[in-house]
């Protein structure tokens, strides 16, 4: 039977490799997704043309056929969705904006923008025919309102999550904006955690604890993810407008938080009580910049060697993360590492199908992503092969045991050099972001690899509480000479075994936070352009969708250029002029991509002589003026924004005559 089970498994397997990655508008076609796909397979899910499906929610019915829910307010039913044809059927339309989808008891359970809401088909044709309130809260009528859920609790009630709106900066205008919220089958409404500010993901791990993802914006310096426990404050301010509310399980007053802290999260939850500390930071443009779902491997094995830990998507990358928690002295901590990128479009939410393939549903129009799809439904299929990865990155109270899923090379294990290792952290304020923040270097001790060479423990000097803990290992093969697929990871120190640090601190290594000096950013007029100043003024401003509010701008070649970058949109923006290329914006976009921790300071814009002239990192709101000569020779040349993920699709001509 075992044979048996083995020839079906890899002829499946086959048959998914003849028609993985075949998408015609891929994006992303690089080595590492190359590497992935040797492990784990991309593979569409046919769409019928006349189908719009901006995945909002999935969900598996009791006849394994797929329920998915859509921005456009539709709820679709695919019957065999894992088949070269599978077949869709409209279940119900009409529905406000559902970011979320769950099934029980012969029905689906979705939010909309204003509700709870079941549906139900009540005489087997196939269509929803009841449509039932299960409980409302009110809306302000800003976009920025969405709602996410339900997920099912062990005693069977409804978790959800409520953004908060946009006003040049996030604002709860209605009850509960900013809340995460418990509403049982009958309809008794609990507001459980404040201090959201786009929880678009969330999960219940098997002991029943709570996560969500945040998304960096104000209050938030990065994406990350934050266990939440019944009255906790997860950060964000503007949900403490409703802590007067008897229902309220905070007393926290919008007043009691400092806008400008100075300090960390972290540092800061120590001063103020029911403040929560991420579990998990996820570097900002390093993993991502728009963190969605969470999904358990609850596959037993069969999804490959990372049973009972999470995957984390990210819309705006197009890609998974993988994360390994621990629980250390009662708190929840762990790693976060990149996974599985080059999906087809922004991925807002995952779910199992019933032969542990992942599928995964995607959406970008207005919320663009490196996936250049407006929409999207694939799977992500485990070839059977097992990857060269860190499995798990485990705390010590001196240092880190990093697990691996192959045997590695022992005396490259034990080479001190094969291992870099910097800590730094987030500033907590209401400004928009943060800088990456007291940048330290570690510095390896000692390594010492287990028998079956399947660990190494790592001793470290220069640890810190509260900080994010890069470890990078580059060279360090397999037994079997293999590199690390992903060779990069990120742990969320909090708490250490024991409760006190024994890492021997670096003294002496802080140093004072350094000024790059950019040539190519001019903010202030040349004095030699005189009391003429510039030839021409121009005003670039920014649209929502990742996009310049000019597609293209003509100057006279040699003239003296006044260039604003009026930021109109709620994230981060540039505006880096390159040379002359199609190509060139693309390929400065990705050198951007790979400043890792220096991205920050750098304004994301790459030493490199296709760069002319650049903006700084612009916040939302804002704007930066900038003055140059314009190029001597006529022709096209690119203005193109360098945050990472976004010069796919923000670039616009700029033309030289």
């Amino acid at each position: 039977m075992k044979f048996i089970s083995k020839i079906i498994f890899t002829f499946t397997v086959l048959l998914i490799s003849k028609t993985s990655m075949s998408q015609k508008n891929k994006v992303v076609n690089n080595k590492q997704v190359q590497k992935e796909s040797e492990y784990y397979k991309i593979v569409d899910v046919p769409i019928p043309k006349d189908v719009k499906l901006e995945v909002g929610g999935l969900a598996l019915t009791d006849k394994n056929q797929l329920g998915v829910s859509t921005r456009r307010g539709e709820v679709w039913i695919i019957d065999k969705p894992t088949s070269s044809k599978p077949n869709y059927h409209l279940y119900a339309r009409g529905l406000h904006e559902s970011l979320g989808l769950a099934y029980k008891n012969n029905g689906f359970y979705l939010a909309q923008r204003g509700e709870l809401t079941r549906l139900e088909d009540k005489n087997n044709d196939g269509t929803a025919d009841v449509f039932k309130t299960i409980y409302s809260w009110p809306l302000s009528g800003n976009y920025h309102e969405y709602s996410y859920g339900p997920k099912f609790d062990k005693n069977g009630d409804m978790i959800l999550t409520l953004n908060v709106g946009w006003q040049g900066g996030g604002v709860s205008l209605v009850k509960w904006r900013g809340w995460m919220v418990k509403i049982s089958p009958d309809g008794k409404f609990t507001p459980y955690a404040a201090g959201l500010r786009s929880p678009a993901g969330f999960g219940i791990n098997s002991e029943g604890a709570i996560f969500y993802t945040e998304n960096q914006g104000d209050w938030v310096g990065s994406g990350r993810m934050t266990h939440l426990e019944y009255g906790d404050f997860a950060g964000h301010v503007e949900s403490l407008n409703w802590t007067d509310d008897p229902l309220s399980p905070l007393k926290l007053k919008p007043t009691d938080i400092l806008e400008d802290s100075g300090i960390s999260l972290y540092n800061y939850a120590k001063r103020v009580k029911g403040l929560k500390a991420p579990a998990v930071w996820f570097p900002h443009t390093i993993l991502g910049i728009s963190t969605s779902d969470i999904l358990y491997d609850t596959t037993n094995g069969k999804f490959g060697p990372f049973e009972g830990q999470q995957f984390v998507g990210d819309q705006g990358h197009s890609k998974i993360m993988r994360v390994y928690m621990e629980k250390v002295n009662g708190v929840y901590q762990g790693a976060a590492f990149p996974f599985v990128e080059g999906f087809s479009s922004g991925i807002l939410r995952m779910i199992w199908g019933e032969n542990n393939n992942m599928f995964v549903g995607m959406t970008s129009r207005g919320w663009a992503s490196t996936g250049k799809k407006q929409f999207g439904l694939q799977q992500l299929v485990w070839t059977g092969k097992t990857p060269f990865e860190i499995k798990t990155m485990k705390a010590l109270d001196d240092g880190f045991l990093l697990e691996f899923t192959k045997p590695v090379n022992k005396k490259m294990a034990e080479d001190l050099s094969s291992y870099q290792m910097t800590t730094f952290t987030y500033k907590y304020h209401k400004t928009y972001g943060s800088p990456i923040e007291d940048q330290q270097k570690c510095m390896i001790h000692m390594a010492k690899v287990s028998e079956d060479g399947m660990s190494v423990k790592l001793m470290i000097h220069g640890m810190r509480l509260g900080y994010i803990h890069q470890i990078e290992i580059p060279k360090l093969t397999s037994k079997t000479g293999e590199l690390l697929l992903h060779n990069k990871g990120y742990y969320t120190l909090n708490q250490v075994p024991g409760g006190e640090l024994k890492s021997p601190q670096m003294m002496g290594s802080h140093k004072p936070k350094k000024t790059i000096h950019q040539p190519k950013r001019i903010t202030t007029m040349p004095s030699d352009w005189g009391e003429h100043g510039a030839d021409e003024k121009l005003v670039v401003g920014t649209v929502p969708g990742l996009k310049y509010d000019v597609k293209e701008l003509t100057i006279e070649r040699s003239s003296k250029i006044q260039l604003t970058l009026n930021n109109n949109d709620d994230m981060l923006h540039n505006l880096v002029i390159t040379k002359q290329g199609e190509q060139v914006p693309i390929k400065v976009g990705e050198l951007a991509q790979n400043l890792g921790l220096k991205g920050p300071e750098l304004n994301y814009v790459p030493n490199s002589d296709m760069v002319l002239f650049h903006t700084g990192i612009v916040g939302p709101e804002s704007a930066e003026t900038i003055y140059f000569n314009a190029p001597k020779e006529p022709g096209v040349y690119w203005m193109v924004c360098t945050f990472p993920g976004h010069s796919y699709s923000m670039r616009a001509k700029l033309i030289v005559k």
